[in-house]
């Protein structure tokens, strides 16, 4: 049976779609529908429900040394509110999950993970605790609203002072209070854009929702659903758990070396991603140069050959497009490679493109 956060009625008030996703009821789209709610982001503001992302505190003297062992990345040298993006391996490399480290502060830690894996995850970190390290799931006790668009400081800034808005991507200010209510903001974001992360107690997030949106109705803000997170991240080339990475994919293949640290002198998974070598399979963007929107799962060939398969495709709304990411051999990945994508037994020409699709100016 799919859980409700505590927006679900208020989702079903602004007129949400509703549908299961990751063992909750979220509404996949509004009255205005997915396309208007990508734009809404792409040139004004939109707002999420992401509650049904997991949280969780990591403490302790050891909690650092902790960390280093367990994730790919480094923190050894972050400031109090920095945030940092990992990938979390396996004995074999697999990626159990990527995730985001937050220190607030020497010995304490605060941990995002994603909806589908929270549980796993939990298990999965605190049954490798070492030393002294404490590991607390507060998932239940948090909701998580994402402010994003280019508007969102405009509306961000009627609703707080400026000491509680972090000035730089990747932070955030623990402590701080929007309209009031005690929170946790971030400038971090799913979508590409300008955008915020607010994490508020459970009790408090409708009221903040509809305040949020009433200091939004002058800037053309909407209520987004999981259609549109999608549209915006996959036009950012943001890779999501379960597409572009799951336990048989290491992160280095799934272009996410930038947060494998192999100089670290160890992670978990760090051995057997050394002894694999240079990838041979890369993941790369996909731009349809004929007609048909390519989706996830679909056959990649040159010359009639499979070299790949997508990983996560659809119509890109901002720039009027179908697009993919896949994962292909490494020796077709060049940009400007043209490749043949098998959608439902009809082929869709597309080329190798950079990634990300789209970036903000």
């Amino acid at each position: 049976m799919e859980l409700k956060t505590p927006l679900y009625d208020t989702h079903v008030k602004y007129g949400g779609k509703i549908v299961p996703f990751a063992g909750y009821l979220l509404p996949v789209q509004y009255e205005k529908g997915i396309i208007a709610e990508h734009m809404a982001v792409r040139t004004k503001a939109g707002l999420f429900d992401v509650s049904h992302m997991g949280e969780i505190i990591c403490s302790g003297k050891d909690s650092l040394k902790f960390l280093n062992k367990i994730l790919t990345n480094n923190f050894t040298n972050m400031y109090d509110g920095q945030a940092r993006y990992s990938p979390m391996c396996n004995e074999e490399g697999g990626t159990i999950d990527d995730l985001i480290v937050y220190k607030y502060k020497t010995d304490k830690y605060f941990i995002v993970v994603n909806a589908a894996n929270k549980d796993k995850d939990y298990k999965w970190i605190a049954s490798h605790a070492e030393g002294e390290v404490v590991v607390e799931d507060i998932s239940d006790k948090v909701c998580q609203l994402a402010l994003q668009g280019p508007k969102s400081p405009d509306i961000l800034s009627k609703l707080t002072s400026r000491e509680y808005i972090p000035e730089k991507y990747y932070s955030a200010v623990f402590d701080a209070e929007v309209s009031g209510f005690k929170c946790i903001v971030s400038q971090t974001g799913y979508t590409g854009e300008k955008g915020y992360e607010i994490y508020v107690s459970t009790e408090d997030a409708p009221k903040l929702w509809d305040i949020i949106m009433e200091a939004g109705s002058e800037y053309g803000i909407l209520p987004c659903g999981l259609g549109a997170r999608d549209t915006l991240r996959l036009e950012a080339a943001m890779p999501l758990y379960g597409h572009e990475m799951d336990e048989g994919v290491d992160p280095v293949e799934a272009g996410l070396g930038f947060a494998v640290k192999m100089k670290k002198e160890d992670f978990i998974g760090k051995k057997t991603i050394e002894a694999k070598g240079e990838p041979v399979r890369k993941r790369v963007g996909l731009k349809a140069v004929s007609r048909g929107i390519i989706r996830e799962n679909e056959d990649v060939l040159v010359e009639g050959e499979k070299i790949g398969a997508t990983t996560s495709g659809t119509y890109c709304p901002y720039l009027g497009c179908s697009a993919a990411m896949a994962m292909v051999k490494k020796e077709f990945s060049e940009i400007g490679t043209r490749v043949s994508v098998n959608v439902r037994g009809r082929m869709v020409e597309a080329e190798v493109v950079g990634l990300p699709f789209y970036k903000k100016a």
